[in-house]
Protein backbone atom coordinates (compact mmCIF):
# COMPACT_ATOMS: atom_id res chain seq x y z
CA UNK A 1 0.00 0.00 0.00
CA UNK A 2 2.88 2.38 0.75
CA UNK A 3 4.19 1.67 -2.75
CA UNK A 4 0.81 2.70 -4.19
CA UNK A 5 0.90 6.02 -2.35
CA UNK A 6 4.46 6.69 -3.45
CA UNK A 7 3.65 5.91 -7.07
CA UNK A 8 0.55 8.12 -6.84
CA UNK A 9 2.63 11.02 -5.56
CA UNK A 10 5.18 10.48 -8.34
CA UNK A 11 2.39 10.45 -10.92
CA UNK A 12 0.94 13.66 -9.52
CA UNK A 13 4.38 15.26 -9.57
CA UNK A 14 4.88 14.20 -13.21
CA UNK A 15 1.43 15.51 -14.16
CA UNK A 16 2.44 18.92 -12.86
CA UNK A 17 4.61 19.27 -15.97
CA UNK A 18 1.52 18.88 -18.19
CA UNK A 19 -0.07 22.12 -17.02
CA UNK A 20 0.00 25.48 -18.78
CA UNK A 21 3.44 26.73 -19.91
CA UNK A 22 3.62 29.42 -17.24
CA UNK A 23 2.79 26.92 -14.48
CA UNK A 24 5.52 24.63 -15.79
CA UNK A 25 7.96 27.54 -15.78
CA UNK A 26 7.04 28.30 -12.18
CA UNK A 27 7.52 24.65 -11.21
CA UNK A 28 10.91 24.52 -12.92
CA UNK A 29 11.97 27.71 -11.15
CA UNK A 30 10.86 26.23 -7.82
CA UNK A 31 12.90 23.09 -8.48
CA UNK A 32 15.91 25.18 -9.52
CA UNK A 33 15.54 27.28 -6.40
CA UNK A 34 15.38 24.14 -4.26
CA UNK A 35 18.48 22.73 -5.93
CA UNK A 36 20.32 25.99 -5.39
CA UNK A 37 19.48 25.99 -1.69
CA UNK A 38 20.50 22.34 -1.45
CA UNK A 39 23.88 22.94 -3.09
CA UNK A 40 24.54 25.93 -0.84
CA UNK A 41 23.59 23.88 2.24
CA UNK A 42 25.81 20.98 1.20
CA UNK A 43 28.81 23.26 0.65
CA UNK A 44 28.21 24.99 3.98
CA UNK A 45 27.90 21.73 5.93
CA UNK A 46 31.00 20.24 4.29
CA UNK A 47 33.04 23.31 5.23
CA UNK A 48 31.67 23.22 8.79
CA UNK A 49 33.13 19.72 9.16
CA UNK A 50 36.51 21.41 9.50
CA UNK A 51 35.36 24.37 11.63
CA UNK A 52 35.43 24.65 15.40
CA UNK A 53 32.67 22.78 17.18
CA UNK A 54 31.17 25.93 18.70
CA UNK A 55 30.97 27.66 15.31
CA UNK A 56 29.57 24.60 13.52
CA UNK A 57 26.96 23.97 16.22
CA UNK A 58 25.71 27.57 16.19
CA UNK A 59 25.35 27.70 12.39
CA UNK A 60 23.72 24.27 12.06
CA UNK A 61 21.22 24.96 14.85
CA UNK A 62 20.23 28.37 13.45
CA UNK A 63 19.86 27.16 9.85
CA UNK A 64 18.10 23.96 10.90
CA UNK A 65 15.67 25.82 13.15
CA UNK A 66 14.86 28.20 10.30
CA UNK A 67 14.09 25.23 8.04
CA UNK A 68 11.76 23.65 10.60
CA UNK A 69 10.00 26.97 11.10
CA UNK A 70 9.66 27.37 7.34
CA UNK A 71 8.02 23.93 7.01
CA UNK A 72 5.54 24.98 9.70
CA UNK A 73 4.66 28.49 8.55
CA UNK A 74 4.93 28.61 4.76
CA UNK A 75 1.81 26.46 4.12
CA UNK A 76 -0.18 28.58 6.57
CA UNK A 77 1.02 31.93 5.25
CA UNK A 78 0.90 31.27 1.51
CA UNK A 79 -1.32 28.24 1.13
CA UNK A 80 -0.31 25.04 -0.63
CA UNK A 81 -2.24 22.91 -3.12
CA UNK A 82 -2.59 19.68 -1.15
CA UNK A 83 -2.55 17.01 -3.87
CA UNK A 84 -2.97 14.26 -1.26
CA UNK A 85 -5.72 15.80 0.83
CA UNK A 86 -6.82 13.18 3.41
CA UNK A 87 -10.49 13.83 2.56
CA UNK A 88 -9.92 12.35 -0.90
CA UNK A 89 -9.37 8.95 0.72
CA UNK A 90 -12.41 9.05 2.98
CA UNK A 91 -14.28 6.40 0.92
CA UNK A 92 -11.38 3.95 0.54
CA UNK A 93 -11.84 2.33 3.95
CA UNK A 94 -8.21 2.73 5.01
CA UNK A 95 -7.69 2.72 8.77
CA UNK A 96 -6.81 6.20 10.06
CA UNK A 97 -3.42 5.35 11.54
CA UNK A 98 -2.31 3.54 8.39
CA UNK A 99 -3.57 6.36 6.17
CA UNK A 100 -1.69 8.91 8.28
CA UNK A 101 1.49 6.86 7.91
CA UNK A 102 1.06 6.40 4.14
CA UNK A 103 0.54 10.13 3.61
CA UNK A 104 3.69 10.89 5.60
CA UNK A 105 5.73 8.55 3.38
CA UNK A 106 4.20 10.12 0.27
CA UNK A 107 5.14 13.57 1.58
CA UNK A 108 8.80 12.57 1.22
CA UNK A 109 8.45 13.06 -2.54
CA UNK A 110 8.58 16.83 -2.94
CA UNK A 111 11.15 19.56 -3.48
CA UNK A 112 11.13 20.81 0.16
CA UNK A 113 11.43 17.23 1.43
CA UNK A 114 14.40 16.65 -0.88
CA UNK A 115 16.08 19.78 0.50
CA UNK A 116 15.63 18.82 4.15
CA UNK A 117 16.66 15.18 3.56
CA UNK A 118 19.88 16.25 1.87
CA UNK A 119 20.55 18.87 4.55
CA UNK A 120 19.98 16.35 7.34
CA UNK A 121 22.07 13.68 5.61
CA UNK A 122 25.05 15.95 4.99
CA UNK A 123 24.84 17.27 8.57
CA UNK A 124 25.82 13.76 9.67
CA UNK A 125 29.10 14.27 7.81
CA UNK A 126 29.56 17.57 9.63
CA UNK A 127 29.45 15.77 13.00
CA UNK A 128 31.43 12.68 12.00
CA UNK A 129 34.27 13.77 14.28
CA UNK A 130 34.06 10.83 16.66
CA UNK A 131 31.77 7.86 17.21
CA UNK A 132 29.58 9.60 19.79
CA UNK A 133 28.91 12.74 17.77
CA UNK A 134 28.32 10.56 14.68
CA UNK A 135 25.62 8.53 16.45
CA UNK A 136 23.91 11.64 17.77
CA UNK A 137 24.26 13.18 14.33
CA UNK A 138 22.33 10.29 12.80
CA UNK A 139 19.66 10.39 15.52
CA UNK A 140 19.34 14.19 15.35
CA UNK A 141 19.11 14.27 11.56
CA UNK A 142 16.47 11.52 11.52
CA UNK A 143 14.36 13.29 14.15
CA UNK A 144 14.76 16.67 12.44
CA UNK A 145 13.77 15.31 9.02
CA UNK A 146 10.76 13.48 10.48
CA UNK A 147 9.72 16.62 12.38
CA UNK A 148 9.84 18.73 9.21
CA UNK A 149 7.79 16.19 7.25
CA UNK A 150 5.14 15.84 9.95
CA UNK A 151 4.85 19.55 10.73
CA UNK A 152 4.56 20.32 7.01
CA UNK A 153 1.85 17.68 6.68
CA UNK A 154 -0.03 19.20 9.62
CA UNK A 155 0.33 22.78 8.36
CA UNK A 156 -0.70 21.85 4.82
CA UNK A 157 -3.82 20.05 6.05
CA UNK A 158 -4.74 22.90 8.35
CA UNK A 159 -4.32 25.36 5.48
CA UNK A 160 -6.43 23.22 3.12
CA UNK A 161 -9.13 22.62 5.74
CA UNK A 162 -9.40 25.72 7.90
CA UNK A 163 -8.27 28.24 5.28
CA UNK A 164 -10.59 27.03 2.52
CA UNK A 165 -12.54 30.29 2.42
CA UNK A 166 -11.14 33.49 0.97
CA UNK A 167 -11.91 35.42 4.16
CA UNK A 168 -9.84 32.98 6.23
CA UNK A 169 -6.89 33.24 3.82
CA UNK A 170 -7.03 37.04 3.92
CA UNK A 171 -7.12 36.96 7.73
CA UNK A 172 -4.07 34.69 7.78
CA UNK A 173 -2.21 37.01 5.40
CA UNK A 174 -2.97 39.95 7.68
CA UNK A 175 -1.68 37.98 10.64
CA UNK A 176 1.50 37.41 8.62
CA UNK A 177 1.88 41.15 8.14
CA UNK A 178 1.37 41.77 11.85
CA UNK A 179 3.85 39.03 12.68
CA UNK A 180 6.40 40.70 10.44
CA UNK A 181 5.85 43.95 12.32
CA UNK A 182 6.38 42.16 15.62
CA UNK A 183 9.59 40.37 14.59
CA UNK A 184 11.07 43.28 12.64
CA UNK A 185 12.76 44.77 15.74
CA UNK A 186 14.65 41.52 16.19
CA UNK A 187 15.67 41.47 12.54
CA UNK A 188 16.91 45.05 12.76
CA UNK A 189 18.83 44.33 15.95
CA UNK A 190 20.52 41.32 14.30
CA UNK A 191 21.35 43.45 11.28
CA UNK A 192 23.00 45.99 13.57
CA UNK A 193 25.28 43.47 15.27
CA UNK A 194 28.97 43.82 14.54
CA UNK A 195 29.42 40.25 13.33
CA UNK A 196 33.17 40.47 13.03
CA UNK A 197 33.49 41.40 16.69
CA UNK A 198 30.34 39.99 18.35
CA UNK A 199 29.06 37.59 15.70
CA UNK A 200 30.11 34.34 17.36
CA UNK A 201 28.75 35.29 20.78
CA UNK A 202 25.44 36.49 19.28
CA UNK A 203 25.06 33.36 17.13
CA UNK A 204 25.96 31.11 20.06
CA UNK A 205 23.42 32.80 22.33
CA UNK A 206 20.71 32.44 19.67
CA UNK A 207 21.61 28.79 19.09
CA UNK A 208 21.56 28.06 22.84
CA UNK A 209 18.02 29.41 23.04
CA UNK A 210 16.82 27.48 19.99
CA UNK A 211 18.43 24.29 21.24
CA UNK A 212 15.87 24.07 24.05
CA UNK A 213 12.97 24.37 21.63
CA UNK A 214 11.47 21.79 19.25
CA UNK A 215 12.96 23.83 16.41
CA UNK A 216 16.60 23.28 17.27
CA UNK A 217 16.86 20.45 19.82
CA UNK A 218 17.57 17.74 17.25
CA UNK A 219 20.11 19.89 15.41
CA UNK A 220 21.92 20.75 18.64
CA UNK A 221 22.37 17.22 20.01
CA UNK A 222 25.37 16.18 17.86
CA UNK A 223 27.12 19.47 18.55
CA UNK A 224 26.67 18.96 22.29
CA UNK A 225 28.06 15.44 21.94
CA UNK A 226 31.05 16.76 19.98
CA UNK A 227 31.75 19.11 22.90
CA UNK A 228 31.60 16.18 25.33
CA UNK A 229 28.22 17.08 26.87
CA UNK A 230 26.59 13.65 26.34
CA UNK A 231 24.02 14.16 29.07
CA UNK A 232 22.88 17.39 27.46
CA UNK A 233 22.86 15.71 24.04
CA UNK A 234 20.57 12.95 25.36
CA UNK A 235 18.25 15.59 26.80
CA UNK A 236 18.08 17.35 23.43
CA UNK A 237 17.21 14.05 21.73
CA UNK A 238 14.44 13.45 24.27
CA UNK A 239 13.03 16.95 23.62
CA UNK A 240 13.09 16.36 19.86
CA UNK A 241 11.54 12.89 20.19
CA UNK A 242 8.79 14.14 22.50
CA UNK A 243 8.01 16.97 20.09
CA UNK A 244 7.80 14.51 17.20
CA UNK A 245 5.44 12.25 19.17
CA UNK A 246 3.18 15.20 19.94
CA UNK A 247 3.16 16.19 16.26
CA UNK A 248 2.29 12.62 15.23
CA UNK A 249 -0.61 12.55 17.68
CA UNK A 250 -1.82 15.91 16.36
CA UNK A 251 -1.50 14.70 12.76
CA UNK A 252 -3.43 11.50 13.52
CA UNK A 253 -6.20 13.43 15.28
CA UNK A 254 -6.36 16.05 12.54
CA UNK A 255 -6.63 13.39 9.84
CA UNK A 256 -9.44 11.63 11.69
CA UNK A 257 -11.29 14.91 12.09
CA UNK A 258 -10.90 15.84 8.43
CA UNK A 259 -12.23 12.48 7.23
CA UNK A 260 -15.59 13.00 8.94
CA UNK A 261 -15.94 16.77 8.59
CA UNK A 262 -17.11 18.44 5.36
CA UNK A 263 -15.09 21.21 3.78
CA UNK A 264 -15.71 24.67 5.14
CA UNK A 265 -17.74 27.00 3.01
CA UNK A 266 -17.95 30.75 3.20
CA UNK A 267 -21.08 31.86 5.00
CA UNK A 268 -23.15 34.43 3.20
CA UNK A 269 -23.78 37.48 5.30
CA UNK A 270 -27.28 38.84 5.47
CA UNK A 271 -27.76 42.56 5.88
CA UNK A 272 -30.94 44.38 6.81
CA UNK A 273 -31.79 47.92 5.82
CA UNK A 274 -29.91 50.14 3.41
CA UNK A 275 -27.01 50.98 5.70
CA UNK A 276 -25.37 54.25 4.81
CA UNK A 277 -28.05 54.95 2.22
CA UNK A 278 -30.51 55.24 5.13
CA UNK A 279 -28.20 57.48 7.15
CA UNK A 280 -27.36 60.02 4.46
CA UNK A 281 -29.80 62.31 2.65
CA UNK A 282 -30.94 61.80 -0.92
CA UNK A 283 -29.10 63.20 -3.92
CA UNK A 284 -26.25 62.14 -6.20
CA UNK A 285 -23.43 63.26 -3.89
CA UNK A 286 -24.98 61.55 -0.86
CA UNK A 287 -25.61 58.38 -2.86
CA UNK A 288 -21.99 58.17 -3.98
CA UNK A 289 -20.89 58.93 -0.41
CA UNK A 290 -23.04 56.11 0.97
CA UNK A 291 -21.77 53.69 -1.65
CA UNK A 292 -18.13 54.62 -0.92
CA UNK A 293 -18.64 54.24 2.83
CA UNK A 294 -20.17 50.80 2.23
CA UNK A 295 -17.14 49.82 0.14
CA UNK A 296 -14.75 50.93 2.86
CA UNK A 297 -16.53 48.82 5.46
CA UNK A 298 -17.29 45.66 3.47
CA UNK A 299 -14.76 45.38 0.64
CA UNK A 300 -11.61 43.53 1.82
CA UNK A 301 -9.48 45.51 -0.65
CA UNK A 302 -10.26 48.68 1.30
CA UNK A 303 -10.04 47.01 4.71
CA UNK A 304 -6.51 45.78 4.00
CA UNK A 305 -5.45 49.34 3.12
CA UNK A 306 -7.00 50.66 6.32
CA UNK A 307 -5.04 48.10 8.34
CA UNK A 308 -1.74 48.76 6.57
CA UNK A 309 -1.93 52.57 6.93
CA UNK A 310 -1.44 52.61 10.74
CA UNK A 311 1.18 49.84 10.48
CA UNK A 312 3.35 51.90 8.12
CA UNK A 313 4.43 54.47 10.76
CA UNK A 314 5.38 51.63 13.10
CA UNK A 315 7.64 50.13 10.45
CA UNK A 316 9.27 53.53 10.02
CA UNK A 317 9.68 54.10 13.77
CA UNK A 318 11.35 50.79 14.58
CA UNK A 319 14.64 51.38 12.72
CA UNK A 320 14.72 54.95 13.99
CA UNK A 321 14.40 53.69 17.55
CA UNK A 322 17.21 51.21 16.95
CA UNK A 323 19.60 53.92 15.71
CA UNK A 324 18.87 56.03 18.79
CA UNK A 325 16.20 58.58 17.78
CA UNK A 326 14.35 59.64 20.98
CA UNK A 327 10.90 58.11 21.37
CA UNK A 328 9.41 61.48 22.29
CA UNK A 329 10.46 62.85 18.91
CA UNK A 330 9.12 59.80 17.09
CA UNK A 331 5.72 60.44 18.69
CA UNK A 332 5.31 63.25 16.14
CA UNK A 333 5.69 60.89 13.17
CA UNK A 334 2.52 58.72 12.99
CA UNK A 335 -0.16 61.35 12.27
CA UNK A 336 1.55 63.05 9.28
CA UNK A 337 2.53 59.67 7.81
CA UNK A 338 -0.99 58.27 8.15
CA UNK A 339 -2.42 61.45 6.63
CA UNK A 340 -0.07 61.19 3.67
CA UNK A 341 -0.90 57.54 3.00
CA UNK A 342 -4.64 58.03 3.54
CA UNK A 343 -4.72 60.77 0.92
CA UNK A 344 -2.59 58.72 -1.46
CA UNK A 345 -4.76 55.61 -1.02
CA UNK A 346 -7.56 57.29 -3.02
CA UNK A 347 -5.47 57.93 -6.15
CA UNK A 348 -6.96 54.93 -8.04
CA UNK A 349 -10.39 54.71 -6.47
CA UNK A 350 -12.27 54.62 -9.80
CA UNK A 351 -10.56 51.39 -10.85
CA UNK A 352 -11.90 49.59 -7.76
CA UNK A 353 -15.45 50.01 -9.11
CA UNK A 354 -14.67 47.66 -11.98
CA UNK A 355 -17.79 47.20 -14.13
CA UNK A 356 -19.98 49.05 -11.60
CA UNK A 357 -18.65 52.40 -12.83
CA UNK A 358 -21.05 52.19 -15.78
CA UNK A 359 -23.95 52.99 -13.40
CA UNK A 360 -22.42 56.39 -12.64
CA UNK A 361 -21.96 57.19 -16.29
CA UNK A 362 -25.30 55.77 -17.47
CA UNK A 363 -27.28 57.57 -14.75
CA UNK A 364 -25.70 60.91 -15.60
CA UNK A 365 -23.94 61.46 -12.26
CA UNK A 366 -21.96 64.67 -12.53
CA UNK A 367 -18.24 64.66 -11.93
CA UNK A 368 -18.52 66.93 -8.91
CA UNK A 369 -20.95 64.57 -7.17
CA UNK A 370 -18.73 61.59 -7.94
CA UNK A 371 -15.50 63.28 -6.83
CA UNK A 372 -16.92 64.67 -3.57
CA UNK A 373 -18.84 61.51 -2.74
CA UNK A 374 -15.77 59.32 -3.06
CA UNK A 375 -13.88 61.51 -0.58
CA UNK A 376 -16.58 61.22 2.10
CA UNK A 377 -15.21 58.17 4.00
CA UNK A 378 -11.62 59.42 3.79
CA UNK A 379 -12.60 62.81 5.21
CA UNK A 380 -14.82 61.30 7.92
CA UNK A 381 -11.91 59.10 9.00
CA UNK A 382 -9.01 61.44 8.28
CA UNK A 383 -10.17 64.66 10.00
CA UNK A 384 -10.65 63.02 13.45
CA UNK A 385 -7.32 61.22 13.03
CA UNK A 386 -5.57 64.53 12.32
CA UNK A 387 -7.15 66.41 15.23
CA UNK A 388 -7.21 63.73 17.93
CA UNK A 389 -3.92 62.19 16.78
CA UNK A 390 -2.18 65.55 16.95
CA UNK A 391 -3.22 66.06 20.57
CA UNK A 392 -2.15 62.51 21.47
CA UNK A 393 1.22 62.99 19.77
CA UNK A 394 1.70 66.31 21.56
CA UNK A 395 0.95 64.63 24.88
CA UNK A 396 3.68 62.02 24.34
CA UNK A 397 6.04 64.66 23.01
CA UNK A 398 5.54 66.68 26.18
CA UNK A 399 4.72 70.10 24.68
CA UNK A 400 1.22 71.21 23.73
CA UNK A 401 2.38 74.04 21.49
CA UNK A 402 3.31 71.54 18.74
CA UNK A 403 -0.38 70.77 18.16
CA UNK A 404 -0.70 73.63 15.68
CA UNK A 405 2.23 72.44 13.62
CA UNK A 406 1.01 68.83 13.63
CA UNK A 407 -2.50 69.79 12.54
CA UNK A 408 -1.15 72.13 9.88
CA UNK A 409 1.25 69.60 8.34
CA UNK A 410 -1.16 66.66 8.61
CA UNK A 411 -4.11 68.64 7.20
CA UNK A 412 -2.04 69.79 4.24
CA UNK A 413 -0.89 66.23 3.51
CA UNK A 414 -4.39 64.81 3.86
CA UNK A 415 -6.32 67.45 1.91
CA UNK A 416 -3.69 67.86 -0.80
CA UNK A 417 -3.38 64.10 -1.16
CA UNK A 418 -7.13 63.70 -1.55
CA UNK A 419 -7.24 66.59 -4.02
CA UNK A 420 -4.54 65.15 -6.26
CA UNK A 421 -6.08 61.69 -5.90
CA UNK A 422 -9.39 63.05 -7.19
CA UNK A 423 -7.62 64.37 -10.26
CA UNK A 424 -5.36 61.36 -10.90
CA UNK A 425 -8.03 58.68 -10.36
CA UNK A 426 -10.17 60.32 -13.06
CA UNK A 427 -7.33 60.74 -15.54
CA UNK A 428 -4.99 57.77 -14.98
CA UNK A 429 -6.84 54.72 -13.61
CA UNK A 430 -4.77 51.54 -13.78
CA UNK A 431 -5.63 47.86 -13.21
CA UNK A 432 -6.32 46.68 -9.67
CA UNK A 433 -7.53 43.48 -8.02
CA UNK A 434 -11.01 42.57 -9.20
CA UNK A 435 -13.96 42.66 -6.75
CA UNK A 436 -14.24 39.35 -4.92
CA UNK A 437 -10.59 38.41 -5.44
CA UNK A 438 -8.02 38.35 -2.69
CA UNK A 439 -6.64 41.83 -1.94
CA UNK A 440 -3.17 40.26 -1.95
CA UNK A 441 -3.49 39.01 -5.54
CA UNK A 442 -1.36 40.57 -8.27
CA UNK A 443 -3.45 42.17 -11.04
CA UNK A 444 -2.40 42.31 -14.66
CA UNK A 445 -1.03 45.77 -15.33
CA UNK A 446 1.26 47.78 -17.54
CA UNK A 447 3.95 47.99 -14.91
CA UNK A 448 5.66 51.15 -16.15
CA UNK A 449 2.38 53.11 -16.28
CA UNK A 450 1.33 51.92 -12.84
CA UNK A 451 4.69 52.78 -11.32
CA UNK A 452 4.67 56.21 -12.98
CA UNK A 453 1.19 57.08 -11.68
CA UNK A 454 2.02 55.91 -8.16
CA UNK A 455 5.33 57.77 -8.11
CA UNK A 456 3.59 60.99 -9.17
CA UNK A 457 0.59 60.67 -6.86
CA UNK A 458 2.57 59.99 -3.71
CA UNK A 459 4.92 63.03 -3.53
CA UNK A 460 2.36 65.44 -5.08
CA UNK A 461 0.84 66.17 -1.66
CA UNK A 462 4.23 67.31 -0.35
CA UNK A 463 4.22 70.40 -2.60
CA UNK A 464 1.24 72.25 -0.99
CA UNK A 465 2.38 70.98 2.43
CA UNK A 466 5.91 72.35 2.01
CA UNK A 467 5.19 75.77 3.65
CA UNK A 468 3.52 74.11 6.64
CA UNK A 469 6.47 71.73 6.99
CA UNK A 470 8.97 74.60 6.85
CA UNK A 471 7.03 76.64 9.42
CA UNK A 472 6.75 73.62 11.71
CA UNK A 473 10.51 73.09 11.40
CA UNK A 474 11.09 76.73 12.41
CA UNK A 475 8.71 76.23 15.31
CA UNK A 476 10.77 73.32 16.62
CA UNK A 477 14.18 74.95 16.28
CA UNK A 478 13.63 78.72 16.53
CA UNK A 479 10.37 80.14 17.86
CA UNK A 480 7.21 78.13 18.78
CA UNK A 481 5.08 80.95 17.37
CA UNK A 482 5.86 79.56 13.92
CA UNK A 483 3.47 76.70 14.72
CA UNK A 484 0.56 79.11 14.23
CA UNK A 485 1.84 79.92 10.74
CA UNK A 486 2.16 76.19 10.07
CA UNK A 487 -1.46 75.66 11.15
CA UNK A 488 -2.85 78.48 9.02
CA UNK A 489 -0.79 77.71 5.91
CA UNK A 490 -1.31 73.97 6.15
CA UNK A 491 -5.09 74.10 6.50
CA UNK A 492 -5.57 76.87 3.91
CA UNK A 493 -3.25 75.43 1.26
CA UNK A 494 -4.59 71.96 1.88
CA UNK A 495 -8.16 73.11 1.34
CA UNK A 496 -7.12 75.02 -1.80
CA UNK A 497 -5.40 71.90 -3.17
CA UNK A 498 -8.47 69.81 -2.30
CA UNK A 499 -10.87 72.20 -4.06
CA UNK A 500 -8.55 72.46 -7.06
CA UNK A 501 -8.17 68.68 -7.36
CA UNK A 502 -11.91 68.08 -7.04
CA UNK A 503 -12.70 70.79 -9.63
CA UNK A 504 -10.21 69.52 -12.21
CA UNK A 505 -11.07 65.90 -11.46
CA UNK A 506 -14.78 66.67 -11.95
CA UNK A 507 -14.06 68.31 -15.31
CA UNK A 508 -11.98 65.31 -16.43
CA UNK A 509 -14.64 62.88 -15.22
CA UNK A 510 -17.40 64.64 -17.18
CA UNK A 511 -15.30 64.55 -20.36
CA UNK A 512 -13.90 61.00 -20.03
CA UNK A 513 -16.89 59.00 -18.75
CA UNK A 514 -16.79 56.30 -21.48
CA UNK A 515 -13.00 56.02 -21.23
CA UNK A 516 -13.29 55.50 -17.48
CA UNK A 517 -15.78 52.69 -18.02
CA UNK A 518 -13.34 51.00 -20.39
CA UNK A 519 -10.36 51.49 -18.09
CA UNK A 520 -12.18 50.23 -14.99
CA UNK A 521 -13.58 47.25 -16.86
CA UNK A 522 -10.08 46.18 -17.89
CA UNK A 523 -8.92 46.37 -14.25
Amino acid sequence: MIRDFLSLKLRLLANAFKRSPWQVVGLVLAIAYGLGITILAVVTLVLLRFAEVEVARAIVVIIGSALVLGFALVPLAFGVDDTLDPRRFALFGIENTRLALYLLFAALISVPSFVIIVFGGVSVFTWARDFGSFVFGVLGAALAIATCIVVARVSTSVAAFLLATRRAREFTALLGILAFVLISPGIIVLAGVNWQRDGLSAATALADGLAWSPLGAAWSAPGDAAEGNYGLAILRILIAAASLVVLLVVWRALLGWMLVTPEREARARHYTGLGWFDRLPSGPTAAVSARSATYWLRDPRYRVSLIIIPITPLLMMIPLLVVGVPSTLLALLPVPVMSLFLGWAMHNDVAYDSTAIWMHVASGVKGRADRIGRLFPALVLGIPVVILGSFISAYFYGQWNVVGGLIGVSSALLFAGLGFSSLISARFPYPVVKPGDSPFAQPQSAGATTAAVQSIAFPAALIPAAPAIVFAWLGFFTDPRWFVASLVSGVSLGVVALVFGVAVGSWIYDRRGPELVGAATRS
